[in-house]
């Protein structure tokens, strides 16, 4: 549709990596749920934006070196429909939803569902985090008091970036051919950048056994039948069809009681004062660019 689209991000703390390896079916279902949730209500807030958004969200498990790494891209329409589905509600032009009030309803949301497939006995324990049956509730307690990561990424250009996202980011798997450098000697070699530095966007270089290559690449390996990008709100399967046709309708109608940029043009003299020339008293001053305010930087002192 015509309107602004948003990307957001919802990750789970590393503490629970292990748990998901080894419950994916559980965590990432809780996961989905979590943060479709979050999206929703807070977007159905009038305190925030008052609408039912539209959004799909796709799962990722990795991360660039290929270690596990559970997280979640939403990308959300601009606004939604209004609760009595009569008017389109816009949200501001490059803000979307306080991600902060995102993080913790996500928080609170993940850990209470995790803590009840704990309690129905649907959690796995095995190996190295075995003994974090015990102490399984302590976790929890933990980390409902740590800050979780969710944040927004520049949005969308419009609907055509979008479409170019679906198409290269949608079905993608763990690693790209193109990373590989090589293999040889029972090694494998391949690029990866390293975002917690500084240089962020820097390739770097990682050799590792093939053992470890391949255990690393079966870690993203999904349940049979699972869905790893799912449709929420006004988009869900359920009621896409009709519900994109009234979307498209409203949005068509509001942009039809706008004034054409002639009116705008028509009524400009009349809104803004005229600034009679300070010489002549006559001439009209007309403004023809907005200066940016200029910040000086303070000069520095001799203090020796």
């Amino acid at each position: 549709m015509p309107v602004e689209y948003f990307h957001l991000v919802f990750t789970i703390p590393e503490q629970l990596n292990a748990l998901a390896l080894q419950n994916p079916e559980t965590v990432y279902k809780i996961l989905f749920e979590a943060s479709a949730q979050a999206l929703e209500t807070i977007a159905a807030d009038p305190k925030h934006l008052g609408a039912r958004i539209g959004f799909f969200s796709v799962l990722h498990t990795w991360g660039q070196n290929l270690l596990l790494h559970p997280h979640v891209h939403c990308v959300a329409t601009g606004g939604g429909l209004s609760p009595d589905d009569q008017s389109w509600i816009c949200c501001r032009p490059g803000f979307f939803l306080s991600v902060r009030v995102l993080s913790r309803l996500f928080r609170r949301l993940f850990l209470t569902a995790l803590h009840l497939a704990f309690s129905l006995q649907q959690l796995k324990f095995f190996g190295i985090i075995k003994a974090q049956r015990d102490t399984f509730p302590q976790l929890l307690a933990e980390l409902a008091d740590k800050e979780w990561v969710v944040y927004a990424k520049p949005p969308f250009g419009g609907p055509r970036q979008v479409i170019e996202y679906l198409g290269r980011y949608t079905h993608r798997v763990a690693l790209d051919n193109r990373r590989i450098e090589s293999i040889d000697d029972g090694q494998v070699s391949f690029q990866y950048k390293d975002y917690r530095c500084a240089d962020r966007h820097k390739s770097r270089h990682m050799t590792v056994a093939a053992e470890e290559f391949i255990r690393r690449f079966l870690m993203h390996t999904l349940p049979p039948g699972f869905q790893r990008i799912r449709y929420y709100g006004f988009l869900s399967s359920r009621n896409k069809k009709a519900a994109l046709l009234l979307c498209r309708n409203l949005i068509n109608a509001a942009a039809a009681l706008l004034p054409s940029p002639e009116q705008i043009a028509a009524c400009i003299p009349h809104l803004l004062p005229s600034i009679l020339c300070p010489v002549c008293g006559i001439g009209e001053m007309i403004r023809i660019v907005r200066l940016p305010a200029v910040r000086f930087l303070p000069v520095a002192t001799d203090s020796s």
